[in-house]
C-alpha cells in the first residue's frame, strides 16, 4: 500500500493517531505516470498536491524565446505541485512533468482541506509543509543570486548525489540558472 510510505514519512516527525492514518489512506489517491508525461499543464489550476514515493518530477515554464526553463526538481520522497497557484486554486505559469516513472500519491485541494479540518495532526504536517516550501523558494533565490555556477551544482549534487542518475544534465543546467556547456565545462573542471 502506496500510502504507508507518505504516513511512515509523516510518522517521522509527526505522531499520527489511527484515525489520522486511516484519513491519509482515505484522502491520498495512488497513482503511477510513465516518465515524461505531464500531469499539470501550465494555465490551468493545479488540481492536486502530489506526495512522491519514488521518481523524479519538474516544475518548468517557458521563456519568451520559447525554451524550458526548470525551476524545480523533486527529490523523493517529498511532495511537489505548482504550490502557490494549487493553494490560492489560480491558474499556473507552470507545468508538473514526470522525468521518469512515478510512483505518486495525490490529493485534490477540497480533500485537503477536508482531511486538515478533520484532522489536527495532519493540519500541523500541512502548514510545516507549506513553511518549508517558502523558505525552499527563499534559499533557491537567495543561492541563484549570491553563488556561483559551480558553488549551485557542488550544492545540488552534495545534497542530492542520486539527481544526476535520474535526471538529464539538461534539466539541471536549466535549474541552476545556465546552460548545459556550462555545465558540461563545470563537470569536466571538477573531475580533471
Amino acid at each position: 500500500m502506496l500510502q504507508q510510505k507518505l504516513i511512515d514519512f509523516i510518522q517521522s516527525g509527526h505522531r499520527l493517531s489511527k484515525e489520522d492514518t486511516d484519513l491519509v489512506v482515505q484522502y491520498f489517491e495512488p497513482v503511477l505516470f510513465p516518465k515524461n508525461r505531464i500531469i499539470e499543464e501550465e494555465g490551468r489550476v493545479p488540481k492536486y498536491l502530489y506526495y512522491v514515493v519514488s521518481g523524479y518530477l519538474r516544475l518548468f515554464h517557458y521563456n519568451e524565446a520559447g525554451d524550458e526553463i526548470t525551476t524545480h526538481i523533486n527529490c523523493p520522497p517529498g511532495f511537489f505541485t505548482s504550490y502557490f497557484p494549487f493553494v490560492n486554486e489560480t491558474k499556473s505559469n507552470d507545468n508538473v512533468e514526470c522525468i521518469t516513472d512515478c510512483e505518486l500519491l495525490r490529493i485534490t485541494k477540497a480533500d485537503l482541506e477536508s482531511l486538515t479540518s478533520k484532522s489536527m495532526a495532519m493540519k500541523d504536517f500541512s502548514i510545516g509543509v507549506f513553511q518549508q516550501s517558502i523558505a525552499y523558494n527563499e534559499t533557491r533565490s537567495m543561492e541563484l543570486a549570491t553563488l556561483s555556477a559551480e558553488q549551485r551544482y557542488q550544492k545540488l549534487i552534495g545534497n542530492y548525489p542520486g539527481i544526476l542518475h535520474h535526471v538529464p544534465i539538461t534539466y539541471i543546467a536549466s535549474f541552476l540558472g545556465m546552460k548545459p556547456e556550462s555545465l558540461s565545462r563545470i563537470r569536466r573542471k571538477m573531475f580533471l
